[in-house]
C-alpha cells in the first residue's frame, strides 16, 4: 500500500479491507511482532510537536488514517482513481477484524489489554453475541496509575500462554503508544493496536458520534460537547496544530 507523510507521520493511503489483510497477513508471521495505529489529528499533531511521542510512532509498522482531516490530506496527494472514500476508524477496524476472524480460531486469537474489568466483561459478554465464532483468547485490566515493576512480565506472561496474535490495546492515547513502541521489542509476537477509546465505545459506556457527524469529519465536536472539561483543551490544542502544520508544509512544499 502506498504511504505519504502527512506532517511527517507516515499514513497508510488504505481500507478497512486493506487494513485488514495487512493485519491477518503479519498476524500469522509468528515470530514478529507489529505495531498498528489508527491516527487522527490528534496523534498526528503530537507526533509532530512531542519529540518522545513521534519517536515512538517510527515503531509503528502500519499507521491508518483515522480522521477525515487525514483523509482529505491524503487524497490532496494521491491522484483522483486512488483518492480514498472513507476513513479507516480504530473502533470500526477491531470489528472489522474481529468479523473476519470469524471460524478462524485455531489461526487467530485475539487479547484485550486495558480498561477496567467491568468494560472488560461487558466486551466479552458483547462480542460472544455479535462474533460467536471469534476466539478471545484472553484479557488482562492493569492497575490504574503507576504498574508495579513485574506488571510488565504478568502482561507478557498472560499475553504468551493464550497464544494470542492479535493483541488491543485500550491504555488511552499516549500511554499506549509509548507502551506498545517501548516494549516492542520484548513482547511476545503478534500484531498490538493502539486502539483508544474502542473497549469504551463497544462496551457501551462511551456514546459515539452519528455516522453522519463521523463523515463531515466533525467527530471531535461531538466528543467534545459530550465531555468538555475533559476534551475542550486537547482538541482545540491538537487541532489548531494540525491545520497550523499542514499549511506550512504546504507552502513550504
Amino acid at each position: 500500500m502506498k504511504i505519504i507523510s502527512i506532517i511527517g507521520l507516515p499514513l497508510a493511503a488504505t481500507t478497512y479491507a486493506g487494513a485488514v489483510e495487512w493485519i491477518l497477513n503479519h498476524a500469522l508471521k509468528r515470530g514478529g511482532t507489529y505495531a498498528v495505529e489508527a491516527a487522527n489529528t490528534h496523534v498526528a499533531a503530537l507526533a509532530r510537536t512531542d519529540p518522545e511521542f513521534g519517536q515512538s510512532m517510527r515503531g509503528f509498522d502500519l499507521i491508518c488514517p483515522d480522521g477525515m482531516p487525514l483523509v482529505w490530506a491524503l487524497n490532496s496527494k494521491l491522484p483522483d482513481a486512488e483518492r480514498l472514500t472513507d476513513r479507516v476508524y480504530g473502533p470500526t477496524l477491531m470489528l472489522e477484524t474481529l468479523r473476519a476472524t470469524e471460524g478462524k480460531a485455531t489461526e487467530f486469537k485475539h487479547f484485550l489489554l486495558g480498561g477496567k474489568q467491568s468494560t472488560l466483561d461487558s466486551l466479552l459478554e458483547k462480542f460472544a453475541i455479535r462474533f460467536p465464532g471469534v476466539a478471545i483468547a484472553g484479557t488482562h485490566s492493569p492497575p490504574f496509575g503507576e504498574w508495579p515493576e513485574n506488571e510488565f512480565d504478568t502482561i507478557s506472561e498472560k499475553i504468551r500462554r493464550s497464544g494470542a496474535n492479535l493483541i488491543w490495546v485500550g491504555l488511552g492515547c499516549p500511554k499506549q503508544e509509548h507502551w506498545i513502541a517501548s516494549n516492542k521489542h520484548r513482547l511476545p509476537p503478534g500484531v498490538y493496536f493502539g486502539i483508544g477509546a474502542a473497549f469504551a465505545f463497544h462496551a457501551g459506556e462511551v456514546r459515539q458520534a452519528p455516522p453522519l457527524i463521523q463523515k463531515c469529519g466533525m467527530e471531535w465536536a461531538y466528543r467534545v460537547a459530550m465531555e468538555p472539561r475533559r476534551l475542550f483543551k486537547r482538541y482545540f490544542t491538537y487541532n489548531s496544530l494540525f491545520v497550523y502544520h499542514l499549511l506550512r508544509d504546504h507552502v513550504r512544499g
